[in-house]
């Protein structure tokens, strides 16, 4: 019967690493692997676990696979900390691991918190992702930002939701999308792609209509339309700052050429 590790990194996490540790207390390990929290994370965490490990922050991707290093278990649940595994969910990863499992991961829902529900619609929900695998055939990708785990074989889906309180308020969103919508253009940016005003312009609002009536947005009222337009800005902002690196990079080699002459 194989053993479950739960690895979690953290950096500034006070307020939630507690109650996500306590969600995964029936796993045989717990590891929390924090990057230099000026809080109280680490002492929250060491209430919790003996395997609370400080360590430089190498990007998301290489943190995910050290945590996974060094588990004593071979199968990993990776959680982040403003993530709670619900008792169902709980049960199944246990049920799951009374055998050998058929698959080499397994992906779960993962429903998100916002503007006082649960959303259940928009391209929020189910929001599948892959958290439960075996290391021997699986490591987190991705270089800035929306890391995922590769997996060498088949993977499966499990049923029981993963809960993510991702965000205190819209400010906190709007703060979330400017940071992450960066590491977006970057990433998009050294893959070689360009935006131009058909990116920057016509992708928006396909996400909206996307997002509030194909993905039901509507259904969940005022909350189903704001997390649609700001998932669609959310694209927006993407493009715009794609177009403007390309640009920065453009000017800076043209001074380059006029430097030379």
């Amino acid at each position: 019967m194989p053993k479950l590790s739960v690895t979690i990194i953290t950096r500034d996490e006070a307020a939630d690493i507690g109650a996500a540790l306590q969600s995964v207390a029936c796993a045989d390990e717990l590891i929390v692997v924090d990057s230099g929290s000026t809080d109280e994370t680490t002492t929250i965490a060491r209430q919790h676990t003996p395997r609370v490990i400080v360590r430089e922050w190498p990007g998301y991707a290489a943190q995910k696979n050290y945590a996974a290093s060094i588990a004593s278990h071979d199968w990993i649940l990776s959680i982040d900390a403003d993530e709670r595994v619900t008792p169902e969910l709980a049960h199944e990863i246990q049920t799951l691991m009374t055998t050998d499992p058929p698959h080499a991961g397994y992906r779960v829902p993962r429903v998100t918190w916002h503007l006082g529900r649960w959303i259940r619609t928009t391209d929020w929900y189910p929001d599948h992702q892959l958290r439960l695998y075996d290391r021997r055939a699986a490591e987190w990708t991705g270089k800035y930002v929306h890391e995922s785990v590769s997996v060498h074989g088949s993977a499966g889906t499990l049923g029981g939701e993963l809960q993510h309180y991702a965000y205190r308020d819209i400010a906190d969103h709007l703060e979330t999308i400017d940071r992450y919508t960066t590491y977006a253009a970057r990433q998009l940016h050294e893959d070689g792609r360009r935006a131009g005003l058909l990116e920057i312009a016509g992708h928006a609002p396909l996400a909206f209509l996307r997002n509030y009536l194909v993905h039901r947005g509507i259904r969940d009222g005022v909350p189903g339309f704001i997390i649609s337009a700001l998932n669609a800005y959310y694209v927006h902002l993407k493009f715009a700052k794609l177009w403007e690196l390309q640009n920065v990079e453009r000017r800076t080699g043209t001074q380059n050429v006029e430097r030379r002459t």
